[in-house]
């Protein structure tokens, strides 16, 4: 009988582990997803049906910006061929009761000019009467139609007091813009067009600018290094529309001293300040043999709109150092509003939206 039990024990003892082997890990597996499953139903039962708007502008945790990506997401580029621009011959007209703060600024500019001091020059420019997305038959690639009218600086400056009160009590914003409808506004409130490029070194450097305090819009803040607006005067030759691009490379010659043949160029998104109403082209631009010191010995000889910037920060081009700068206490309020966006966009376009939104979301958990 005790080899009988030596025996019984011996097969008792492969069963087990037999079983252990075979089920027991799937026994697990299956009651920790059940378990789960509970716990999910249990936490729903209290909830209603929710919804949310279509349109969100870019945030990153604590950092909320205005900026609405309308088209682009980084990764590919828009090609230039798909890129189409219409300018009406139709000037933008402010209505009767705003015509009135446009004549206030002009006034001021004569009294600043009559003091010995800087007038406010009111430039050609271009308000964006529509921006229509569509897909190019074969590739389905996006092809954008820009539609521009006609204005000048005044007409901007003007048009940006979008919470000043109208004789009824109304304002601009509360009358004419729709916040469920962000891409609906009159022209006379969207006049202004610009690109702004996110500028990296050959040793792998993004530079970082902050405004001047000279400039009327936004001083003070940090930006990106080439921020250049749309002038019906320089950009558009003859009656030809402008292109793009062609600003773009303006920007960095002007802002960095940067010529079209020392960096590449790529359109990733275009950008609507939903707060301002501003318009944004963003690109990002790889300089292919100057590196940091290179392009700081380069502007110590001279930039034709250095008083635009006050100072300048190289940035190590990487998804954890850039995301970290964008989260930094003494950033992280004080972004132009379209900044981040072109920098998050800039790193999907160098590392994949994958890599970039793992390492915003291990960034994140952090705080």
């Amino acid at each position: 009988m005790d080899g009988i039990d030596v025996v019984n024990g011996v097969v008792g003892a492969a069963l087990g582990m037999l079983f252990a082997v075979l089920f027991q890990q799937p026994l697990q597996d299956a009651w920790y997803r059940l378990r789960r499953r509970s716990t999910s139903a249990i936490r729903s039962m209290g909830r209603s049906d929710e919804s949310a708007p279509a349109w969100r502008a870019f945030s990153l945790g604590p950092l909320q910006t205005s900026a609405l990506i309308v088209e682009g997401d980084g990764e590919l580029p828009i090609s230039p061929e798909t890129v189409h621009v219409h300018v009406l011959d139709e000037e933008v007209t402010l209505p009767a009761d705003m015509a009135g703060w446009r004549d206030e600024i002009a006034e001021e500019s004569e009294r600043l000019q009559a003091e010995g001091r800087t007038p406010l020059w009111n430039g050609p420019r271009y308000a964006v009467e529509s921006l229509d997305i569509s897909r190019t038959a074969l590739e389905e690639r996006p092809e954008v139609h820009l539609r521009l009218r006609p204005t000048d600086y005044y007409t901007f400056l003007a048009a940006q007091q979008l919470d000043r009160r109208l004789p009824d009590g109304t304002t601009p914003r509360s009358r004419y813009l729709d916040p469920d409808e962000p891409l609906k506004a009159p022209a006379f409130l969207q006049c202004s067009l610009g690109v702004n490029i996110a500028v990296v070194t050959a040793d792998d450097m993004l530079v970082v600018t902050q405004r001047s305090d000279r400039v009327r819009m936004a001083p003070g803040v940090w930006n990106s290094s080439v921020n250049e607006g749309l002038s019906r005067h320089i950009d558009s030759s003859g009656r030809n529309a402008p292109d793009l691009h062609a600003v773009a490379r303006r920007g960095m010659r002007e802002e960095l001293s940067l010529e079209a043949h020392e960096y590449t160029l790529d359109l990733l998104a275009f950008v609507l300040d939903v707060e301002r109403r501003g318009w944004s082209a963003h690109f990002y631009a790889r300089l292919q043999e100057l590196k940091s010191t290179d392009l700081q010995a380069r502007m110590s000889r001279g930039v034709a709109d250095r008083w635009e910037h006050q100072t300048i920060d190289f940035v190590p081009f990487r998804p954890t150092t850039v995301v970290r700068y964008l989260l930094r206490d003494d950033r992280v309020h004080r972004w132009a509003s379209t900044a981040p966006a072109l920098y998050h966009l800039a790193l999907v376009h160098a590392f994949s939206r994958r890599t970039v939104e793992r390492v915003e979301a291990q960034i994140l958990r952090r705080l």
